[in-house]
């Protein structure tokens, strides 16, 4: 397969857990869109690289975690005040009946998280391995099983405040 033809097939295949990292760094389409453009711009760029020492899916992911990490950070240095009216933005997006306001609470929770644990926390809703996630994160498999541990009683927690009050 050439460079093109391995591009669109892994954009194909992985677009789903490509769009879960997006989602946990942006908060409307309009950045979900820039921010997906600049990930499939380093997995083109990145390509020539792959060594196939890893999964495809876990390398995907290392790229898409590293340009999500590097776009958040670009745009809390240009936002200037943006992003808070950026947070509210989703209020007022169109949302069919059978959009799961729940889902969009833990989706909110996890974009308000740092940077490991959002990873991880998208990871875990993915359904992989602690040894897969320290693998695509960085971090031991132990390392990986405490901040799991920290992050599912932190969302409990949270969750009490949604139930109870609707926030």
């Amino acid at each position: 397969m050439n460079q093109q033809e391995t591009f669109n097939s892994w954009i194909k295949d992985y677009r789903a857990l490509l769009f879960k990292v997006v989602r946990a760094y942006t908060l409307n389409n309009d950045d979900a869109n820039d921010l997906f453009q600049e990930i499939a711009i380093q997995v083109w760029k990145s390509i020539p690289n792959f060594r196939g020492e890893s999964a495809v899916s876990t390398w995907l992911y290392r790229i898409a975690f590293n340009t999500a990490i590097r776009w958040s950070k670009k745009e809390k240095r240009n936002s200037n005040g943006k992003q808070d009216i950026d947070k509210s933005a989703h209020l007022l997006e169109y949302k069919p009946d059978n959009h799961d306001e729940r889902l969009d609470w833990l989706y909110y929770q996890i974009a308000q998280m740092n940077e490991i644990d959002k990873s991880l926390a998208l990871l875990l809703l993915d359904g992989y391995s602690y040894k897969e996630m320290a693998e695509m994160v960085g971090i031991s498999e132990s390392n990986v099983g405490v901040k799991i541990y920290r992050i599912k009683n932190h969302l409990v927690e949270r969750s009490k405040t949604y139930e109870n009050h609707g926030v």
